[in-house]
């Protein structure tokens, strides 16, 4: 694709300073650009690499006053940060939603039905009785069981599986190898020691705008739906299990563990590593340290908290604060034994 500056300081609604008609055709970091690259400067510390970049154009902030000559012609906007993030995301909308058309070879089941502009890369596999809705992308390798629904404008990339009578909202991206809708983790133990494996019948449901990380895999239901509320954004390799609930934009980060019939509130922000128990409430709003254990419900709203068991994140502070003194306290506490001993 290529574009002229006065194209894209047209898009940011931004001001050209310098040669509008030179041709880009890529983004890159300002330190890295080379002929036909675009660029921004947001962070002043990176300000010496503006006078040095070989890349054609730099958005800049309009406060913004060069030092010194500048080489790119400038595009002045509000927030260069902000500028330039639009930017990126038109480049990823062109760029993944340019394909069109079915790729050989590539199967679908009887009663499958397609909207207008999808793409099937080769390989992929969608089964019997599917709706796949306008400007939908299956690329190569991607595996769409029976009876699924998946909305206009998402993205199901190579090698992502999603299993039967799944639904799959609008604007969604489900990103490589992840795994929505196999069995979830139920055993029922027996009076031998033995476990019988108890059916899972459910499904799960992807709301609107909702991105799933590589190798994340989201177990259907028992019975009923394991639920990614919309606007929901996940890592790569997080687990949930059955019949859990995620609210309306949660984002989680990476190998985050999540207990079956756990239900997680909206706007929730989940570091790394956490895991929960199973059938546990976490409210609207919760913030939870990397690394923590979450036991309990949490019933306040806004409430952070951290550690392992997980509890008031100031309070863990504290109390880490002092765990990383008590060498340090043990022997004071030993001097004063000896003194008062003498």
């Amino acid at each position: 694709m290529e574009f002229t500056v006065k194209q894209i300081a047209t898009l940011l609604g931004g001001d050209v300073a310098g040669n509008d008609t030179l041709a880009i055709t890529k983004l890159a970091k300002i330190e890295e650009g080379r002929p036909g690259d675009i660029s921004f400067l947001s962070n002043l510390k990176y300000e010496p690499h503006l006078y040095t970049t070989q890349a054609s154009a730099v958005i800049v902030d309009r406060s913004f006053q060069p030092r010194k000559p500048v080489g790119p012609a400038l595009i002045f906007v509000e927030n260069s940060y902000s500028a330039f993030t639009r930017l990126l995301e038109e480049y990823y909308q062109r760029v993944s939603f340019a394909r069109v058309g079915v790729e050989q070879p590539a199967f679908a089941g009887e009663g499958a039905q397609f909207g207008e502009e999808v793409y099937r890369g080769a390989f992929s596999y969608v089964g019997r009785n599917c709706q796949i809705g306008h400007n939908v992308k299956i690329y190569p390798h991607a595996y769409i069981g029976d009876n699924v629904r998946i909305g206009d404008n998402t993205i199901i990339n190579t090698g992502a599986r999603i299993l039967d009578n799944c639904i799959i909202g609008q604007y969604c991206v489900i990103h490589p190898n992840v795994v929505i809708g196999s069995e979830g983790f139920g055993f029922a133990p027996q009076s031998d020691g033995t476990y019988k494996t108890i059916p899972q019948l459910g499904n799960v449901i992807l709301e609107d705008f909702v991105n799933i990380g590589s190798n994340t895999t989201i177990d259907c239901a028992t019975m009923g739906s394991t639920i990614i509320r919309q606007g929901a954004k996940l890592d790569n390799l997080i687990q949930i299990g059955h019949n859990v609930e995620i609210g309306r934009n949660t984002v989680i980060a990476a190998q985050t563990g999540i207990s079956g019939s756990t239900k997680i509130g909206d706007n929730c922000t989940i570091a790394g590593q956490v895991g929960f128990a199973g059938h546990l409430t976490i409210a609207n709003g919760t913030k939870v340290g990397a690394q923590s254990g979450v036991g309990k419900n949490v019933t306040e709203e806004g409430t952070a908290i951290n550690s392992s068991p997980a509890f008031g994140l100031k309070e863990s502070m504290r109390s880490l604060a002092v765990f990383r003194r008590l060498p340090e306290l043990e022997r004071r506490l030993s001097n004063l034994e000896k003194k008062t001993d003498n």
